[in-house]
Protein backbone atom coordinates (compact mmCIF):
# COMPACT_ATOMS: atom_id res chain seq x y z
CA UNK A 1 0.00 0.00 0.00
CA UNK A 2 2.83 2.45 0.86
CA UNK A 3 4.35 1.90 -2.57
CA UNK A 4 1.05 2.86 -4.19
CA UNK A 5 0.88 6.01 -2.09
CA UNK A 6 4.42 7.02 -3.07
CA UNK A 7 3.77 6.34 -6.75
CA UNK A 8 0.58 8.39 -6.58
CA UNK A 9 2.57 11.34 -5.22
CA UNK A 10 5.09 11.02 -8.06
CA UNK A 11 2.41 10.57 -10.70
CA UNK A 12 0.72 13.84 -9.83
CA UNK A 13 1.92 16.77 -11.95
CA UNK A 14 3.29 14.34 -14.54
CA UNK A 15 6.40 13.27 -12.62
CA UNK A 16 5.80 9.53 -12.50
CA UNK A 17 7.90 8.73 -15.54
CA UNK A 18 9.91 11.01 -17.75
CA UNK A 19 9.58 10.41 -21.50
CA UNK A 20 13.05 8.85 -21.87
CA UNK A 21 12.25 6.08 -19.33
CA UNK A 22 13.58 5.06 -15.96
CA UNK A 23 15.41 7.64 -13.87
CA UNK A 24 18.90 6.59 -12.76
CA UNK A 25 19.65 7.49 -9.14
CA UNK A 26 22.86 7.29 -7.10
CA UNK A 27 22.50 7.72 -3.32
CA UNK A 28 25.58 9.14 -1.59
CA UNK A 29 26.05 7.75 1.91
CA UNK A 30 28.59 6.16 4.24
CA UNK A 31 29.11 9.01 6.73
CA UNK A 32 26.62 11.02 8.75
CA UNK A 33 26.04 12.24 12.28
CA UNK A 34 22.64 10.58 11.80
CA UNK A 35 21.85 6.88 11.42
CA UNK A 36 22.64 6.56 7.71
CA UNK A 37 22.64 2.75 7.96
CA UNK A 38 18.86 2.85 8.34
CA UNK A 39 17.93 6.07 6.52
CA UNK A 40 19.80 5.27 3.29
CA UNK A 41 18.06 1.88 2.79
CA UNK A 42 14.73 3.56 3.52
CA UNK A 43 15.32 6.27 0.92
CA UNK A 44 16.19 3.58 -1.58
CA UNK A 45 13.05 1.66 -0.68
CA UNK A 46 10.85 4.72 -1.27
CA UNK A 47 12.30 5.13 -4.76
CA UNK A 48 12.16 1.40 -5.55
CA UNK A 49 8.49 1.33 -4.55
CA UNK A 50 7.71 4.18 -6.91
CA UNK A 51 8.68 1.83 -9.74
CA UNK A 52 10.27 4.34 -12.09
CA UNK A 53 13.75 4.68 -10.60
CA UNK A 54 16.87 2.52 -10.95
CA UNK A 55 18.76 3.10 -7.71
CA UNK A 56 22.29 2.38 -6.57
CA UNK A 57 24.14 3.38 -3.39
CA UNK A 58 27.75 4.33 -2.79
CA UNK A 59 29.23 4.44 0.70
CA UNK A 60 32.49 5.79 -0.72
CA UNK A 61 31.48 8.99 -2.55
CA UNK A 62 35.06 10.26 -2.35
CA UNK A 63 35.74 7.89 -5.25
CA UNK A 64 33.33 9.58 -7.65
CA UNK A 65 34.59 10.50 -11.11
CA UNK A 66 32.96 12.06 -14.20
CA UNK A 67 32.90 8.61 -15.80
CA UNK A 68 30.93 7.16 -12.89
CA UNK A 69 28.49 10.06 -12.74
CA UNK A 70 27.80 9.82 -16.48
CA UNK A 71 25.70 6.73 -15.64
CA UNK A 72 23.18 8.70 -13.55
CA UNK A 73 20.50 11.37 -13.86
CA UNK A 74 20.31 12.46 -10.23
CA UNK A 75 22.32 12.21 -7.02
CA UNK A 76 20.62 11.89 -3.61
CA UNK A 77 22.85 12.93 -0.72
CA UNK A 78 22.30 11.22 2.63
CA UNK A 79 25.87 12.20 3.46
CA UNK A 80 27.17 14.42 6.25
CA UNK A 81 30.90 13.96 6.59
CA UNK A 82 34.25 15.46 5.77
CA UNK A 83 35.68 16.74 2.50
CA UNK A 84 36.28 14.48 -0.48
CA UNK A 85 39.24 14.73 -2.84
CA UNK A 86 39.38 17.38 -5.58
CA UNK A 87 38.47 14.91 -8.33
CA UNK A 88 35.25 13.79 -6.64
CA UNK A 89 34.16 17.29 -5.67
CA UNK A 90 34.86 18.68 -9.14
CA UNK A 91 33.02 15.74 -10.72
CA UNK A 92 29.88 16.39 -8.68
CA UNK A 93 29.96 20.13 -9.32
CA UNK A 94 30.34 19.63 -13.09
CA UNK A 95 27.66 16.93 -13.08
CA UNK A 96 25.13 19.40 -11.67
CA UNK A 97 26.34 22.37 -13.71
CA UNK A 98 25.95 20.37 -16.91
CA UNK A 99 22.36 19.34 -16.18
CA UNK A 100 22.47 16.56 -13.58
CA UNK A 101 20.02 16.54 -10.69
CA UNK A 102 20.87 16.72 -6.99
CA UNK A 103 18.73 16.11 -3.89
CA UNK A 104 19.95 16.93 -0.35
CA UNK A 105 18.26 15.23 2.59
CA UNK A 106 18.24 16.74 6.08
CA UNK A 107 21.80 16.97 7.48
CA UNK A 108 23.33 16.91 4.00
CA UNK A 109 22.91 20.69 4.00
CA UNK A 110 25.75 21.09 6.49
CA UNK A 111 28.11 18.41 5.21
CA UNK A 112 31.80 19.07 4.49
CA UNK A 113 32.61 20.97 7.64
CA UNK A 114 35.17 19.91 10.25
CA UNK A 115 34.40 16.39 11.47
CA UNK A 116 35.93 14.22 14.20
CA UNK A 117 35.51 10.45 14.34
CA UNK A 118 34.40 9.27 17.78
CA UNK A 119 33.92 5.53 17.83
CA UNK A 120 31.53 4.69 15.00
CA UNK A 121 30.16 8.21 14.66
CA UNK A 122 31.30 11.33 12.85
CA UNK A 123 30.80 14.31 15.15
CA UNK A 124 31.04 17.91 13.97
CA UNK A 125 33.55 19.99 15.86
CA UNK A 126 33.73 23.71 15.34
CA UNK A 127 32.57 25.20 12.06
CA UNK A 128 29.15 24.15 10.77
CA UNK A 129 29.32 25.99 7.48
CA UNK A 130 30.41 23.73 4.59
CA UNK A 131 34.07 24.25 3.79
CA UNK A 132 33.31 23.18 0.24
CA UNK A 133 31.85 26.47 -1.00
CA UNK A 134 30.37 25.01 -4.18
CA UNK A 135 28.32 22.57 -2.11
CA UNK A 136 26.73 25.41 -0.16
CA UNK A 137 25.91 27.16 -3.44
CA UNK A 138 24.47 24.01 -4.99
CA UNK A 139 22.32 23.17 -1.96
CA UNK A 140 21.19 26.76 -1.52
CA UNK A 141 21.29 26.84 2.26
CA UNK A 142 23.64 25.82 5.08
CA UNK A 143 24.21 25.90 8.81
CA UNK A 144 26.35 28.72 10.19
CA UNK A 145 27.93 29.38 13.58
CA UNK A 146 26.23 32.76 13.55
CA UNK A 147 25.23 35.10 14.69
CA UNK A 148 22.50 34.03 14.57
CA UNK A 149 23.49 30.40 15.04
CA UNK A 150 21.75 27.72 13.01
CA UNK A 151 20.16 24.75 14.75
CA UNK A 152 16.77 23.37 15.73
CA UNK A 153 14.44 23.28 18.72
CA UNK A 154 12.92 20.22 20.36
CA UNK A 155 11.76 17.52 18.02
CA UNK A 156 7.98 17.75 17.70
CA UNK A 157 5.11 17.51 15.23
CA UNK A 158 4.35 20.53 13.05
CA UNK A 159 2.47 21.51 9.90
CA UNK A 160 4.37 21.92 6.65
CA UNK A 161 2.74 24.50 4.38
CA UNK A 162 3.33 24.85 0.64
CA UNK A 163 4.29 28.41 -0.26
CA UNK A 164 4.69 27.75 -3.99
CA UNK A 165 1.74 25.44 -4.75
CA UNK A 166 2.17 25.75 -8.54
CA UNK A 167 5.63 24.18 -8.57
CA UNK A 168 5.61 20.60 -10.01
CA UNK A 169 6.81 19.18 -6.69
CA UNK A 170 3.96 20.86 -4.82
CA UNK A 171 1.20 20.89 -7.45
CA UNK A 172 -2.04 19.38 -6.19
CA UNK A 173 -0.68 18.75 -2.69
CA UNK A 174 -2.03 20.01 0.62
CA UNK A 175 -0.17 20.85 3.79
CA UNK A 176 0.98 17.86 5.82
CA UNK A 177 2.17 16.98 9.32
CA UNK A 178 5.81 16.18 9.98
CA UNK A 179 7.23 14.86 13.25
CA UNK A 180 10.84 15.81 12.92
CA UNK A 181 13.57 18.29 13.71
CA UNK A 182 12.76 21.75 12.37
CA UNK A 183 15.95 23.42 11.22
CA UNK A 184 16.11 27.18 11.78
CA UNK A 185 18.30 30.19 11.04
CA UNK A 186 19.97 28.57 8.06
CA UNK A 187 21.82 30.85 5.69
CA UNK A 188 19.75 30.82 2.51
CA UNK A 189 21.31 31.74 -0.84
CA UNK A 190 19.52 34.45 -2.86
CA UNK A 191 18.69 32.12 -5.79
CA UNK A 192 16.66 29.69 -3.64
CA UNK A 193 13.00 29.10 -4.52
CA UNK A 194 11.25 28.15 -1.26
CA UNK A 195 8.45 25.60 -1.77
CA UNK A 196 7.36 24.92 1.82
CA UNK A 197 7.82 26.32 5.32
CA UNK A 198 6.82 25.44 8.90
CA UNK A 199 6.15 27.61 11.94
CA UNK A 200 8.95 27.22 14.49
CA UNK A 201 7.08 27.27 17.78
CA UNK A 202 8.87 29.17 20.63
CA UNK A 203 7.31 26.67 23.04
CA UNK A 204 9.58 24.07 21.38
CA UNK A 205 12.65 26.37 21.58
CA UNK A 206 11.88 27.67 18.12
CA UNK A 207 12.31 31.09 16.56
CA UNK A 208 8.64 32.04 16.36
CA UNK A 209 9.04 32.40 12.59
CA UNK A 210 8.15 30.51 9.43
CA UNK A 211 11.31 28.57 8.58
CA UNK A 212 12.05 27.30 5.05
CA UNK A 213 12.12 23.50 4.81
CA UNK A 214 11.71 22.49 1.16
CA UNK A 215 13.27 24.46 -1.67
CA UNK A 216 14.79 24.23 -5.13
CA UNK A 217 17.90 25.75 -6.68
CA UNK A 218 19.04 26.09 -10.27
CA UNK A 219 22.79 25.52 -10.46
CA UNK A 220 24.11 25.90 -13.97
CA UNK A 221 21.87 23.64 -16.04
CA UNK A 222 21.13 21.39 -13.08
CA UNK A 223 18.12 21.16 -10.77
CA UNK A 224 18.59 20.83 -7.00
CA UNK A 225 15.91 19.89 -4.44
CA UNK A 226 16.50 20.26 -0.69
CA UNK A 227 14.41 18.84 2.11
CA UNK A 228 15.17 19.75 5.71
CA UNK A 229 13.04 16.80 6.81
CA UNK A 230 14.23 13.23 7.39
CA UNK A 231 16.11 13.01 10.72
CA UNK A 232 15.50 9.27 10.95
CA UNK A 233 13.34 6.51 9.48
CA UNK A 234 10.42 7.39 11.75
CA UNK A 235 10.42 10.92 10.32
CA UNK A 236 10.73 9.55 6.78
CA UNK A 237 7.73 7.24 7.19
CA UNK A 238 5.19 10.07 7.07
CA UNK A 239 3.31 10.38 3.80
CA UNK A 240 4.35 14.02 3.51
CA UNK A 241 8.04 13.22 3.56
CA UNK A 242 7.69 10.23 1.23
CA UNK A 243 5.63 12.13 -1.31
CA UNK A 244 7.71 15.29 -1.38
CA UNK A 245 10.97 13.33 -1.50
CA UNK A 246 9.95 11.11 -4.42
CA UNK A 247 8.51 14.05 -6.33
CA UNK A 248 11.64 16.07 -5.62
CA UNK A 249 13.91 13.32 -6.95
CA UNK A 250 11.75 12.94 -10.05
CA UNK A 251 11.76 16.70 -10.67
CA UNK A 252 15.54 16.95 -10.30
CA UNK A 253 16.10 13.91 -12.51
CA UNK A 254 13.71 15.14 -15.19
CA UNK A 255 15.95 18.16 -15.71
CA UNK A 256 18.90 15.85 -16.28
CA UNK A 257 16.88 13.74 -18.70
CA UNK A 258 15.69 16.70 -20.73
CA UNK A 259 17.19 16.99 -24.21
CA UNK A 260 20.93 17.60 -23.91
CA UNK A 261 24.18 16.59 -25.50
CA UNK A 262 25.05 12.88 -25.23
CA UNK A 263 27.02 11.75 -22.20
CA UNK A 264 30.56 10.44 -22.35
CA UNK A 265 30.61 6.88 -23.69
CA UNK A 266 27.35 7.17 -25.61
CA UNK A 267 27.36 7.14 -29.39
CA UNK A 268 26.16 10.26 -31.15
CA UNK A 269 22.86 9.56 -32.91
CA UNK A 270 23.17 11.16 -36.33
CA UNK A 271 20.18 11.37 -38.67
CA UNK A 272 21.15 11.78 -42.34
CA UNK A 273 18.50 13.61 -44.36
CA UNK A 274 18.46 13.08 -48.15
CA UNK A 275 16.11 13.82 -51.01
CA UNK A 276 15.59 16.33 -53.81
CA UNK A 277 19.01 15.80 -55.40
CA UNK A 278 20.69 12.76 -56.95
CA UNK A 279 23.69 11.51 -55.03
CA UNK A 280 26.13 8.65 -55.03
CA UNK A 281 25.45 6.06 -52.34
CA UNK A 282 29.15 6.20 -51.51
CA UNK A 283 28.17 9.11 -49.24
CA UNK A 284 26.84 6.64 -46.68
CA UNK A 285 30.29 5.06 -46.50
CA UNK A 286 31.49 8.19 -44.71
CA UNK A 287 29.70 6.94 -41.60
CA UNK A 288 30.60 3.24 -41.80
CA UNK A 289 32.83 2.37 -38.89
CA UNK A 290 32.89 5.99 -37.69
CA UNK A 291 33.93 5.83 -34.01
CA UNK A 292 31.31 7.19 -31.63
CA UNK A 293 28.62 7.74 -34.28
CA UNK A 294 25.42 5.77 -34.90
CA UNK A 295 23.67 6.72 -38.16
CA UNK A 296 20.14 6.46 -39.51
CA UNK A 297 18.80 7.77 -42.83
CA UNK A 298 15.51 9.67 -43.03
CA UNK A 299 14.58 10.92 -46.52
CA UNK A 300 12.11 13.57 -47.58
CA UNK A 301 9.18 13.98 -47.44
CA UNK A 302 9.10 12.21 -44.06
CA UNK A 303 12.31 13.67 -42.61
CA UNK A 304 10.73 16.20 -40.25
CA UNK A 305 7.25 14.82 -39.72
CA UNK A 306 7.76 14.00 -36.04
CA UNK A 307 9.73 15.47 -33.18
CA UNK A 308 13.41 14.46 -33.29
CA UNK A 309 14.67 15.89 -30.02
CA UNK A 310 14.57 12.67 -27.99
CA UNK A 311 15.88 10.36 -30.71
CA UNK A 312 18.50 12.41 -32.57
CA UNK A 313 21.61 14.28 -31.44
CA UNK A 314 22.73 15.68 -34.82
CA UNK A 315 20.94 16.21 -38.13
CA UNK A 316 23.20 15.79 -41.17
CA UNK A 317 21.60 17.40 -44.21
CA UNK A 318 22.53 16.08 -47.65
CA UNK A 319 19.25 17.05 -49.28
CA UNK A 320 18.17 19.79 -51.63
CA UNK A 321 14.57 20.81 -51.01
CA UNK A 322 13.40 24.33 -51.75
CA UNK A 323 10.44 24.31 -49.35
CA UNK A 324 9.07 22.25 -46.47
CA UNK A 325 5.64 22.66 -44.83
CA UNK A 326 5.19 25.00 -41.89
CA UNK A 327 4.72 22.15 -39.42
CA UNK A 328 8.03 20.58 -40.49
CA UNK A 329 9.75 23.95 -40.19
CA UNK A 330 8.50 24.16 -36.60
CA UNK A 331 9.87 20.68 -35.82
CA UNK A 332 13.25 21.49 -37.33
CA UNK A 333 13.43 24.85 -35.57
CA UNK A 334 12.47 23.28 -32.24
CA UNK A 335 15.20 20.66 -32.71
CA UNK A 336 17.85 23.36 -33.13
CA UNK A 337 16.51 25.58 -30.37
CA UNK A 338 16.77 22.61 -27.99
CA UNK A 339 20.54 22.70 -28.53
CA UNK A 340 20.91 19.72 -30.86
CA UNK A 341 23.56 19.80 -33.59
CA UNK A 342 23.41 20.38 -37.34
CA UNK A 343 25.85 19.54 -40.13
CA UNK A 344 24.98 20.86 -43.61
CA UNK A 345 26.86 19.15 -46.45
CA UNK A 346 27.45 20.27 -50.03
CA UNK A 347 24.23 20.93 -52.00
CA UNK A 348 22.17 21.23 -48.79
CA UNK A 349 23.40 24.85 -48.74
CA UNK A 350 20.58 25.46 -51.25
CA UNK A 351 17.88 24.10 -48.91
CA UNK A 352 14.80 26.15 -48.03
CA UNK A 353 15.94 29.14 -50.12
CA UNK A 354 13.02 31.38 -49.15
CA UNK A 355 13.30 30.69 -45.36
CA UNK A 356 15.46 33.64 -44.34
CA UNK A 357 15.84 32.56 -40.70
CA UNK A 358 17.27 29.30 -41.96
CA UNK A 359 19.96 30.51 -44.34
CA UNK A 360 20.83 33.79 -42.62
CA UNK A 361 20.78 32.83 -38.94
CA UNK A 362 21.25 29.06 -38.85
CA UNK A 363 23.45 28.03 -41.78
CA UNK A 364 25.23 31.34 -42.19
CA UNK A 365 25.20 31.02 -45.95
CA UNK A 366 23.02 30.39 -49.02
CA UNK A 367 23.44 29.09 -52.56
CA UNK A 368 21.15 31.31 -54.66
CA UNK A 369 19.12 29.18 -57.05
CA UNK A 370 18.12 32.33 -58.97
CA UNK A 371 19.01 36.04 -58.99
CA UNK A 372 17.65 37.78 -55.91
CA UNK A 373 17.82 41.29 -54.46
CA UNK A 374 20.43 42.41 -56.98
CA UNK A 375 22.66 39.38 -56.45
CA UNK A 376 23.23 36.99 -59.37
CA UNK A 377 22.43 33.31 -59.07
CA UNK A 378 25.23 31.17 -57.68
CA UNK A 379 27.20 28.91 -60.02
CA UNK A 380 28.81 25.47 -59.81
CA UNK A 381 31.43 23.51 -61.68
CA UNK A 382 31.93 19.73 -61.66
CA UNK A 383 35.19 17.80 -61.47
CA UNK A 384 37.52 20.51 -60.27
CA UNK A 385 40.85 19.62 -58.72
CA UNK A 386 41.60 22.04 -55.91
CA UNK A 387 43.85 22.53 -52.93
CA UNK A 388 42.35 22.95 -49.48
CA UNK A 389 44.02 24.40 -46.40
CA UNK A 390 43.00 24.86 -42.77
CA UNK A 391 42.89 28.58 -41.89
CA UNK A 392 41.69 28.54 -38.26
CA UNK A 393 42.13 26.37 -35.21
CA UNK A 394 39.02 24.39 -34.33
CA UNK A 395 38.12 20.79 -33.32
CA UNK A 396 36.35 20.24 -36.66
CA UNK A 397 39.61 20.69 -38.59
CA UNK A 398 42.03 19.37 -35.97
CA UNK A 399 44.48 16.95 -37.55
CA UNK A 400 43.41 17.83 -41.11
CA UNK A 401 46.55 18.47 -43.24
CA UNK A 402 46.58 20.50 -46.47
CA UNK A 403 45.07 18.26 -49.17
CA UNK A 404 44.06 18.09 -52.82
CA UNK A 405 40.62 16.83 -53.83
CA UNK A 406 38.48 16.36 -56.94
CA UNK A 407 35.07 17.86 -56.25
CA UNK A 408 32.41 20.36 -57.31
CA UNK A 409 32.94 24.07 -56.60
CA UNK A 410 30.38 26.78 -55.79
CA UNK A 411 30.73 30.48 -56.51
CA UNK A 412 28.56 33.54 -55.92
CA UNK A 413 27.03 32.31 -52.67
CA UNK A 414 25.95 34.62 -49.87
CA UNK A 415 28.17 33.89 -46.86
CA UNK A 416 27.51 35.60 -43.55
CA UNK A 417 30.38 37.82 -42.39
CA UNK A 418 29.71 36.34 -38.94
CA UNK A 419 30.52 32.78 -40.06
CA UNK A 420 33.89 31.44 -38.90
CA UNK A 421 35.76 29.98 -41.88
CA UNK A 422 37.90 26.95 -41.03
CA UNK A 423 38.97 25.60 -44.44
CA UNK A 424 39.62 27.49 -47.68
CA UNK A 425 40.68 26.95 -51.27
CA UNK A 426 42.32 29.33 -53.73
CA UNK A 427 40.48 27.75 -56.69
CA UNK A 428 39.10 30.51 -58.95
CA UNK A 429 35.75 28.78 -59.55
CA UNK A 430 35.07 28.74 -55.81
CA UNK A 431 34.15 31.47 -53.33
CA UNK A 432 37.03 30.21 -51.22
CA UNK A 433 35.42 29.11 -47.91
CA UNK A 434 34.93 25.33 -47.85
CA UNK A 435 34.06 24.75 -44.19
CA UNK A 436 32.63 27.21 -41.69
CA UNK A 437 30.94 27.44 -38.32
CA UNK A 438 27.70 29.38 -38.46
CA UNK A 439 26.98 32.29 -36.09
CA UNK A 440 23.87 30.54 -34.73
CA UNK A 441 24.12 30.54 -30.92
CA UNK A 442 21.45 28.06 -29.82
CA UNK A 443 23.15 25.01 -31.31
CA UNK A 444 26.39 24.01 -33.02
CA UNK A 445 26.14 24.27 -36.80
CA UNK A 446 28.79 23.32 -39.37
CA UNK A 447 28.70 23.74 -43.16
CA UNK A 448 30.96 21.61 -45.40
CA UNK A 449 30.93 22.64 -49.08
CA UNK A 450 32.80 19.55 -50.26
CA UNK A 451 31.12 16.21 -50.95
CA UNK A 452 29.64 15.97 -54.47
CA UNK A 453 30.58 12.44 -55.50
CA UNK A 454 32.58 9.27 -54.91
CA UNK A 455 35.97 10.98 -55.27
CA UNK A 456 35.13 13.23 -52.36
CA UNK A 457 33.22 10.65 -50.33
CA UNK A 458 36.17 8.28 -50.32
CA UNK A 459 38.74 10.99 -49.59
CA UNK A 460 40.17 10.57 -46.10
CA UNK A 461 40.14 14.31 -45.37
CA UNK A 462 36.47 14.68 -46.32
CA UNK A 463 35.49 11.70 -44.18
CA UNK A 464 37.36 13.08 -41.21
CA UNK A 465 35.81 16.52 -41.65
CA UNK A 466 32.27 15.11 -41.62
CA UNK A 467 32.94 12.84 -38.65
CA UNK A 468 34.59 15.65 -36.69
CA UNK A 469 31.70 17.98 -37.52
CA UNK A 470 29.13 15.45 -36.27
CA UNK A 471 31.00 14.84 -33.03
CA UNK A 472 31.68 18.52 -32.40
CA UNK A 473 28.09 19.58 -33.11
CA UNK A 474 27.00 16.96 -30.55
CA UNK A 475 29.35 18.40 -27.95
CA UNK A 476 31.76 15.46 -28.07
CA UNK A 477 34.85 17.34 -29.31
Amino acid sequence: MRGLIVLAFAAAAGLARVPDGTMRVLILSGQNNHDWRTTTPHLRQLLDQAGNFRVRVTEEPAGLTPEILANYDVLVSDYNGGRWNKTAEAAVEQFVKQGGGLVAVHAADYAFGTMEVLGDRHVRTGIREPEWTAWRQMIGGSWVEGPPKSGHGKRHCFQVKWTDPKHPIAAGQTEFTACDELYHRLRIEPNVQVLATAYDDPAQNGTGKEEPLLWTVNYGLGRVFHTGLGHDVAAMQTAGFAGSFVRGVAWAAAGAMAPRQPEAGQKVRAMVVVGGHDHDTSFYGVFEGAPGIKTTVNPHPTAFRKDMVKAVDVAVLYDLVNEIPADQKAILQGFLESGKGLVVVHHAIADYNSWEWWWREVVGGRYLLKPLDGQAASTFKHDVEMNAKVVAEHPVVKGIPPFRILDETYKGMWISPKSKVLLRTDEATSDGPLVWISPYEKSRVVYIQLGHGRDAHEHQAFRQLVRNAVLWSAGKL
